[in-house]
């Protein structure tokens, strides 16, 4: 297939044409045919390409592609991706759930690198591949598909690949650059043809809070998120298409020379949408959060644009905002609202600035979390506590679907205090999402599904998944209660909260399993980890003093000793991760035992985390 080759020309034309302004820049794919070969390094095919007009790339013949083949395919070979498409790859170990994620940067011990331009050009196509099935099209039509990235180092040869490879598969290419997670999705749902939207379908590159060498890749349709069994589709298409490269002919290179890229400054238009939210819910008042004082931690990530795009506009002031600049090396903190050190930063920020209220996002702004003006974190259960009370204002009653580690003190400040119904599913924030929408098809309202994580999707919000939208529905709420008191601060939020009963002690320890133990029988890590569970369940049963959860759809949830615990199988790795929230810390050390005098007859269980939370 073409797509896997010209990638030098490609990196260096698109280096040369990043988007500067907000209108749109079109420019045809034909820029794969200049000669590279001449060239003696990379930085001189940038000077050259540099000095060449458009107009002259668009005029380049393509007969001089057919007499050239042969130098065309061996010069990229010698200048190109380090890794050819001759080499086996195995892309179904890119999997991560309903997300792709690989090794995108060499240097880190261990960890070769798998996600290549290669690989992911052959990911881009699939994926075109897979999208024209799935709108059962009649016979091959042109797509136009967004793609957009986070900070990362790996973000622009990423996102050159994944141009190459859908252009020189015929289909069109909108590209956002630095962008959120979110905003891909939405682009897919906006009508506005003059920024040629909506797309077809969305990629977003990024590997979310992951360490600098990863990266990955996410996609939408107007639908949503793709499911498991979506990437696992595209990913076995990725490696028919990877394997059959190396037999492509130089009629399908011609053929290929397609599709357009556009330069789209998106996120103008996706800022603007949230500032009218917060206007509409003050009675289009053009400034409602003047005299707030605001500040926002993006944590090197892509969540800049907030403080610029919609907290100015709507007359906050922003003085103090950090890690505004994305810096794919995450210089100051893990862009993660869970992270402890990260959740410090932005609290220390509040106090410093004296701030009303202070937001933090992760890398890609589908996760987010806040601190209000006395230093208290809103996020996990808090969050989840607050975003139940503001929806249950809205629509009384409904049921509010979380991940299985949210705490029995949330459910029943859900429940007894706010009217609602709290359904507690499997971990992940697509099987919320998806079991959200499940119970809406059958007749039970549903309006937000949130992880502990931070992760959260409303139904009015299409259940896309976003970070931003979560902090702007906080801002509807101070807005609104601001036209009857224009003095009126974060407490408004805090106290939305207040009754939201939190264990004492809470506790997240990792049991791994040891995959080359003999007492996995040459079995799989999932079985293994399944029987622990079931062993653990009968034990409980016999003992008078614990009670298994009547509804639980993620491993052995268990009330007892005034807490509770979970222990359940990881989505992806060969880990049980066990949760334990209690009043104090002997209680959490009753609850520990009882997990410990179960799994402790499981050898390939690695207890040395539990041993020495108990012993502390």
């Amino acid at each position: 297939m073409a797509a896997l080759s010209g990638k030098v020309i490609q990196n260096a034309f698109l280096a040369q044409h990043r988007p500067q302004a907000s209108h749109s820049t079109r420019y045809p794919s034909d820029f794969c045919a200049l000669d590279t070969c001449s060239m003696h390094s990379f930085q001189e095919c940038r000077l050259r390409l540099a000095g060449t007009s458009a107009k002259r790339l668009n005029t380049i013949s393509r007969a001089w592609i057919s007499s050239s083949k042969q130098a065309y395919i061996s010069c990229n070979a010698a200048q190109g991706s380090s890794v050819s498409s001759s080499v086996k790859v195995d892309f179904l170990k890119l999997q991560n759930g309903s997300d792709i994620r690989g090794v995108a940067v060499a240097g880190v011990e261990g960890e070769p690198v798998n996600l290549t331009e290669p690989v992911t050009e052959a990911i881009a196509a699939a994926f075109a591949a897979w999208l024209l099935n799935k709108k059962k099209a009649d016979g091959w039509r042109r797509l136009r598909i967004s793609v957009g990235h986070d900070s990362r180092i790996s973000a622009h040869k990423l996102q050159n690949a994944v141009t190459l490879g859908m252009t020189t598969a015929g289909h069109d290419v909108l590209q956002f650059g630095l962008t959120s997670t979110p905003a891909m999705f939405n682009s897919t749902l906006t009508e506005d043809e003059v920024n040629h939207c909506p797309a077809d379908g969305a990629i977003m590159i990024t590997a979310s809070h992951l360490p600098y060498n990863r990266n990955g890749l996410k996609f939408f349709t107007s639908d949503g998120g793709l499911n498991k069994a979506d990437i696992k589709d595209i990913l076995e298409r990725a490696s028919r298409i990877y394997e059959d490269s190396s037999h492509g002919s130089i009629q399908e290179l011609e053929q290929s020379l397609k599709g357009e890229v556009t330069n789209v400054d998106y996120m103008s238009i996706y800022a603007s949408d949230l500032v009218k939210a917060v206007r509409k819910s003050s009675g289009n008042k053009e400034k409602p959060l003047e005299g707030l004082h605001i500040v926002v931690d993006a944590g090197n990530g892509a969540g800049g644009f907030f403080v610029d795009k919609v907290l100015k506009p709507l007359g906050a002031i922003t003085t103090g905002s950090q890690f505004l600049e994305p810096d794919g090396m995450f210089p100051n903190h893990i862009p993660n609202p869970e992270d402890e050190t990260a959740m410090k930063a932005i609290t220390q920020a509040v106090a410093d600035n004296k701030a009303d209220l202070g937001i933090i996002f992760d890398t890609d702004v589908d996760r987010s979390a806040a601190v209000d003006s006395s230093g208290r974190e809103l996020n996990r259960n808090r969050l989840i506590a607050l975003m139940s009370a503001i929806v249950l204002e809205e629509h009384p009653g409904t049921t509010i679907v979380t991940d299985s580690v949210t705490s029995d003190g949330l459910t029943t400040f859900i429940e007894n205090k706010l009217g609602g119904k709290h359904h507690r599913f499997k971990r992940g924030y697509k099987n919320v999402i998806d079991e959200a929408i499940r119970l809406n098809t059958i007749g039970e309202e549903s309006h937000l599904a949130m992880e502990t994580s931070g992760h959260g999707a409303l139904k009015e919000n299409h259940w896309l998944d976003d970070g931003a939208y979560l902090m702007v529905k906080l801002l509807n709420k101070l807005a609104a209660a601001r036209i009857l008191n224009p003095n009126v601060g974060s407490k408004v939020l805090t106290d939305l909260v207040e009754g939201l009963e939190e264990a004492s002690v809470t506790v997240d320890i990792r049991l791994k399993i040891d995959q080359n133990h003999a007492d996995l029988k040459g079995g799989s890590f999932r079985d293994y980890g399944e029987a622990v569970l079931k062993h653990l369940e009968n034990a409980i049963s016999k003992d008078e003093n614990l009670s298994k959860a009547p509804k639980n759809y993620e491993g052995v949830r268990v009330s007892g000793d005034g807490g509770w615990f979970l222990l359940r199988l990881s989505l992806h790795d060969p880990v049980l991760p066990l949760n334990i929230e209690a009043p104090s810390k002997d209680d959490a050390i009753k609850l520990g035992l009882a997990v410990l005098t179960a799994v402790s007859e499981f050898p390939a269980l690695d207890i040395t985390a539990l041993n020495k939370f108990l012993q502390q």
